[in-house]
């Protein structure tokens, strides 16, 4: 009786292989007859099935499924099935979450539709997955100049205003703030000062998904990204133990444009005051 057990299962094993081999093949033919008939929307179903089922195939078919996609999502957009057109993008990156054509296009559709911080996030996906891929490159630099605002890069060059603050840091640090909260981080110079003071511990909030790209890229240029943890999130928002472990010693911030009302920076500072701020000794 073990041997013939064993015999059954090993026949419905190999029943089941075949079945799954017939059902890819059908789909691929159904696929490609698709395609022909420019039914770009059955076909990106049929080719979901077989990465499914076959997963081995996934160089062989990425070609043709990548022209799939983006001919099904063009066809969705013009439709306004915008919802529809995201949920496939979000099935193709789990199939290829590495594929910087995916994301770049992603990247594109997000744009046109206005949420241009979400797009920066995947054109600086598809840069950082492939560095000489020209077109990401230039539409991560597009779109960052929407959102990089200008005075950004006069500040940047302001020696007299670095340094006054660098000292500012430096003797706050000095006096015994060990720990730091860089709140609106940007580029991420101000913790990079204090962590250069010799703070122990520095958190960095930023709510700009481009602006925290950036200050990531900037620390780890720098080799702090060990040194310094940054939080894509609103300072608002920031609780302890969950992102920070303990109320810090400084908060610093240079958020004083004209965002110091429309982004509540008030409200952030009287935040940081009562929640995450060591109280006075």
């Amino acid at each position: 009786m073990p041997n013939s057990n064993a015999k059954f299962n090993c026949n419905n094993r190999g029943g089941q292989e075949a079945g799954r081999r017939e059902l890819v093949s059908r789909s691929l033919q159904s696929a490609q007859h698709c395609l022909e008939d420019q039914d770009f929307g059955t076909a990106y179903a049929h080719y979901l099935l077989v990465l499914n089922l076959a997963p081995e195939l996934k160089t062989s078919v990425k070609e043709t499924f990548q022209f799939t996609l983006f001919k099904w999502a063009e066809e969705l957009d013009s439709l306004a099935r915008i919802q529809d057109l995201f949920n496939c993008y979000e099935q193709a990156l789990e199939l290829y979450p590495n594929d910087e054509v995916i994301c770049n296009s992603m990247g594109e559709h997000l744009f046109r539709m206005g949420f241009r911080d979400e797009a920066a996030g995947y054109f600086h996906k598809a840069v950082k997955l492939n560095p000489d891929f020209a077109d990401a490159k230039e539409n991560f630099y597009r779109v960052a100049n929407w959102l990089v605002e200008r005075w950004h890069f006069i500040m940047l060059n302001d020696t007299k205003r670095n340094l006054t603050y660098l000292k500012a840091i430096e003797n706050a640090v000095r006096s015994g703030c060990k720990s730091v909260l860089d709140i609106g981080t940007g580029t991420g110079i101000l913790s990079m000062f204090a962590k250069k003071a010799g703070a122990s511990f520095v958190y960095a909030c930023e709510l700009s998904k481009t602006m925290y790209e950036l200050a990531r890229d900037v620390v780890t240029a720098n080799n702090m990204e060990r040194e310094i943890e940054l939080l894509h999130l609103k300072s608002l928002d920031v609780e302890i133990p969950k992102h920070i472990p303990e109320r810090v010693s400084l908060v610093v911030t240079e958020t004083v444009d004209a965002g110091l009302f429309g982004e509540g920076i008030v409200e952030s500072l009287i935040h940081a005051w009562e929640h995450l701020l060591l109280p006075p000794k």
